[in-house]
């Protein structure tokens, strides 16, 4: 017997007869509450519908599958013949192998485009609701999903809990890290096929195709009419208005507008140069 059940043989003179219990049909055993009797009718029951998808055992109620899946938490039995990512689930290899059948099951009724996973999708929906639920307490500034606001709040607080395995530098947010690692492993796949130049991502190839292509300047800044073919190009002009400097130098703090500006102050701390004089060493021969 269940110590959660009230015992009736032994203690009868002690049920409070105004007290709402709970019976269990089979056995007539008494529980103070419904989520006991829940559980304690499975006990009478044969099937186990819950399975787990790494060992097989099979349990009786769903929590109890997922109290017991921490055991396969170091466990990937899994494996993508496609591209060899290994998952601890095999529901979860399912959910990945849509990347390689380009299956997309979700679409967006207003514009159709169609996503691999439902989240996507949601996601997606809010670019035509310009629905922004997740604001910046310290700026106001809104944003579509609550991690882009947790990335942003990085900013305010300076916390760059990504580190590169090879120079230790930190970065505030993943792709960033994902970028800069690309500069240790050099490893340019994709080349343009008007200018030969190479790049390490698509993504990459991508904008810097546009400059080839586009006989416009799409871009055009609200205060002085200077138009750019990249928007990141328009942000970057924007600073000379603002005023705004947010390169920081770590030795001297004197601050910059653009990156480039900083990493080439940066050399004179570092004494470093990428220029050799002739005239110097020719004098010296």
């Amino acid at each position: 017997m269940s110590v959660e059940a009230v015992d009736t043989d032994k203690n009868a003179e002690k049920i409070d007869k105004n007290k709402k219990y709970f019976t269990c049909d089979i056995c007539d055993q008494k529980f103070y509450q419904k989520q006991l009797l829940e559980k304690h009718s499975h006990s009478h029951m044969k099937e186990k519908p819950y399975s787990c998808d790494v060992c097989g055992k099979v349990f009786s109620l769903e929590r109890n599958l997922f109290k017991h899946y921490p055991i396969h938490a170091d466990e990937k039995p899994f494996s993508c013949d496609v591209c060899g990512k290994k998952y601890r689930l095999k529901s979860e290899l399912k959910v990945h192998y849509k990347i390689h059948t380009n299956e997309r099951p979700f679409s967006c009724n207003v514009c159709h485009k169609a996503f691999t996973w439902k989240c996507n999708l949601i996601r997606h929906f809010q670019t035509h609701t310009n629905e922004k639920p997740f604001s910046c307490d310290v700026c106001h500034k809104a944003f579509f999903r609550k991690a882009n606001l947790n990335e942003h709040l990085r900013t305010h607080t300076n916390e760059k809990p990504y580190s590169c395995d090879i120079c230790s530098k930190n970065f505030s947010r993943r792709d960033k890290l994902q970028m800069h690692q690309e500069f240790h492993t050099e490893e340019k796949t994709f080349n343009c096929d008007v200018c030969h130049k190479e790049f390490s991502r698509k993504v990459y190839l991508k904008k810097h195709f546009r400059t080839h292509t586009m006989s416009e300047n799409p871009f055009s800044c609200d205060m002085c009419g200077k138009s750019f073919i990249l928007k990141c190009y328009l942000k970057r002009h924007f600073l000379v208005h603002t005023g705004e400097k947010p390169f920081s130098c770590e030795i001297c703090n004197k601050n910059f507008s653009r990156k480039d500006k900083l990493k080439a102050h940066f050399r004179i701390h570092t004494k470093e140069t990428n220029f050799s004089c002739d005239v110097k060493k020719f004098s010296e021969s």
